[in-house]
């Protein structure tokens, strides 16, 4: 429990450090000095970011959090709605998010009360937001101003031009653009396409559509301009419904340039009955250049949330089989046989607290998701510091169950249950939980693929209550055990044996070390491993020492403990620091996949891509797309049994299939928003595309077999 202590307490102060330092400085500025009573003033929060920090619009987009405004006022002043400018696009990650970089100034009406006595007024308000470069902060600063409620009113000259700049940067009235609206047939039950289309002077060369947030409805952020003739503008707006009804009105901000000039608009659409779509398919991205992409899945009408929710649960009930979870599971039979003659509360106790730590993991997972912090299942592998500490952790764990060295819980053994929980206290089963999740993380199981997928795409209080039930599925078993002894008949007394057990279980722990190891190469090159290792090696020299001499030893103990210590900080700052450089990674961020081109005697994979599979597709070829990662274990097993084998290498030659692999070791904004358009929360996600172009992809399960694969590339080369 010191331990733990230690631990929490650490990542507390961290976290304090790092919410004391803020890159953005907010002051309140207001257009006059005095006012009468009655009068409306103007005041303007003025936000300062750090060179490359940026803060977020009222919509931040997929990830983010918008900047807000909570006014303490006196009685007889109403602050009306925030007058915001049009934001910037930033395409980072494979997200979408809309920032205002450098400075921006906020506009807020202030209506007096015409019964205002005469006087000074403080006017304050507490700002917050969200800054962001490589990292994300939040900030906050209390604000104030005062004002002189007077006979006349005095404008704040030395305001003046800020709050007259920030007006000048309001996006004007858009029922100017006389903007049309119309549906197009629906494609799925809860998501259709919004035609819009305004006319212009002259040709617009830029285009942009910054919707407003709902919570009935969801936007895409990433609209299609249409081909349309130089005297319009038509947008294709995909909008996904969480409500009964389809909205009656959509708002946001249109951008364009039109001869060389930015103008921005407030507009509000609302649509008229399905049209026949403006212009053909062959659409242009808002943000950036056009891509051909291949067709989407057919949609499919989602189950209800009750049913979702237990597909959730089963997907963690089934991920308790996965071999990346076996590890702990052993140990957690073993701390349930260790139990044996202990209080039958005690061991429920123990199944709660292991189930808690599984749910923390699980609910820190969803905050990811909700924030835009986690694309995907597994994202975590894709950082190569997160991949060293897990080496060194499990490196831990496994030196932990050969007796190297003890973690040494506070106080005695006076009967027998506080012994037991000596052996496997509740601090272990806590920790247990949370490595359960962590290890898991790199299996996507049968059934969990899809609950992931369908809960990532929800509102926050739905993606909490999925991941939850995917916490309490895997924690289920032994909860299971731990209320109902009669289940524990089916495992071995307790005895001698459990020593050694726990001692043979060191190794499996030895083993994903060892695999983590493999996977730091990915990341740091063939001088990963090598650096990593060498540090395990004097960290494990330093663990023995302090184990053998100070904490089993006599003599000279403090000695031995400041050894040890000396011998760890040096190996970490020499190989880990000074040669591997692991906290100031590579970047991480890639379009090109890792993997090569397959060898003469496996499959001729070659580099995926949206261009890739529409170029096959015209040529009137069957398609294969296999996204994997080198840390997914359940993709290697894909590749070894049902991918790469002299079946389906014969089927691919004998229908003149292309195979493509989109690599997902290392991050990949167009892979992570493919996942995001097949509704997978993560790989492996295998496509078989007919050679027949019109016809959708079929996706294959999680886990493949040689006759899927083979019936799947059969029906598609007809």
């Amino acid at each position: 429990m010191r331990i733990l202590a230690l631990l929490t307490t650490s990542v507390l102060l961290g976290l304090n450090a790092l919410a004391a330092t803020t890159h953005t400085q907010a002051e309140l500025l207001l257009s006059v000095e005095s006012a009468k009573p009655g009068d409306t003033i103007t005041a303007a929060v003025r936000l300062r970011s750090a060179p490359k920090w940026h803060i977020y619009w009222k919509n931040p987009g997929d990830s983010g959090m918008a900047t807000a405004i909570k006014w303490q006022l006196p009685a007889g002043v109403t602050a009306g709605e925030i007058l915001w400018p049009a934001p910037e696009r930033l395409e980072a990650e494979g997200l979408t998010t809309f920032i205002f970089e450098n400075e921006t100034t906020l506009l807020i009406p202030l209506k007096l009360d015409a019964g205002l006595e005469s006087g000074p007024l403080e006017l304050k308000a507490k700002v917050s937001w969200l800054e962001c470069f490589e990292t994300c902060l939040p900030g906050d600063a209390i604000v104030t101003a005062t004002l002189a409620v007077a006979t006349e009113t005095r404008p704040a000259t030395a305001n003046a031009a800020i709050i007259e700049a920030a007006h000048g940067k309001l996006p004007k009235d858009g029922s100017m653009l006389g903007v049309s609206s119309t549906w197009e047939e629906t494609t799925t039950n809860t998501t259709r396409n919004l035609l819009v289309e305004w006319k212009v002077k002259s040709a617009a060369t830029e285009v942009d559509f910054f919707p407003d947030a709902s919570d009935d409805f969801e936007v895409s952020l990433k609209p299609e301009r249409l081909p349309v003739d130089a005297s319009r503008v038509a947008l294709r707006l995909p909008v996904k419904k969480s409500a009964a009804s389809w909205p009656e009105n959509i708002s946001g901000v249109v951008a364009q340039k039109v001869n060389g000039q930015k103008q921005t608009f407030e507009v509000t659409f609302m649509p008229t009955a399905a049209a026949v779509p403006t212009a053909p398919h062959a659409a242009t991205s808002v943000a950036g250049p056009a891509k051909s992409a291949p067709s989407a899945p057919t949609q499919k009408t989602s189950p209800g949330l009750v049913l979702n929710l237990l597909l959730a649960l089963l997907g963690g009930l089934i991920l308790n089989l996965m071999p990346c979870v076996l590890p702990i599971l052993s140990l957690k039979v073993l701390s349930i046989v260790n139990q044996h003659g202990a209080p039958a509360s005690h061991a429920r106790t123990h199944a709660l607290v292991y189930t808690l730590g599984v749910l923390v993991s699980f609910w820190a997972l969803a905050g990811l998701v909700i924030a835009g912090r986690l694309a995907s299942w597994g994202e975590q592998f894709q950082d190569p510091r997160f991949v060293v500490i897990m080496t060194v952790l499990m490196t831990l764990v496994a030196l932990n169950l050969f007796g190297l060295f003890e973690f040494v819980l506070p106080g005695g053994t006076t009967n027998k249950a506080t012994e037991l929980a000596g052996r496997e206290g509740f601090s272990g089963a806590f920790f247990n939980g949370i490595l359960a999740v962590v290890l898991g993380a790199s299996c996507v199981a049968p059934v969990l693929a899809a609950a992931v997928g369908w809960a990532i795409s929800q509102p926050p209080a739905v993606i909490v209550l999925a991941f939850s039930m995917i916490g309490l599925g895997l924690a289920l078993p032994f909860v299971l055990l731990s209320f109902f002894p009669a289940l524990q008949k089916m495992l071995p007394r307790p005895g001698a044996w459990m020593g050694k057990f726990k001692t043979a279980m060191g190794f499996p722990m030895l083993a994903t070390a060892a695999w983590l190891l493999s996977q730091t190469a990915d990341h740091f090159g063939n001088s990963g491993p090598l650096w990593v290792g060498l540090f395990l090696v004097f960290l494990a020299l330093a663990l023995w020492i302090y184990g053998e001499f100070n904490q089993r030893g006599s003599k000279r103990r403090g000695l031995a403990a400041i050894i040890a210590v000396v011998i760890a900080v040096a190996a970490y700052g020499w190989t880990l620091e000074k040669q591997l450089h692991w906290r100031n990674p590579p970047s991480i961020v890639t379009g090109v996949p890792t993997a090569a081109t397959g060898a003469s005697d496996s499959i001729a994979w070659q580099p995926w891509s949206a261009e890739a599979v529409a170029k096959a597709r015209a040529d009137g070829r069957p398609v294969l797309v296999d996204f994997t990662a080198n840390w997914c274990l359940t993709c290697q097993l894909n590749k070894k049994t049902s991918l790469e084998i002299d079946p389906v290498r014969a089927k691919l030659k004998a229908v003149n299939a292309v195979t493509l692999i989109g690599d997902y070791t290392r991050k990949n904004p167009d892979i992570t928003a493919e996942l995001k358009r097949f509704e997978r929360a993560g790989v492996p996600l295998v496509l078989v595309y007919p050679k027949d172009a019109a016809q959708p992809p079929e996706l294959l399960p999680t886990v493949l077999t040689p006759d899927i694969v083979l019936k799947a590339l059969d029906a598609a080369a007809k």
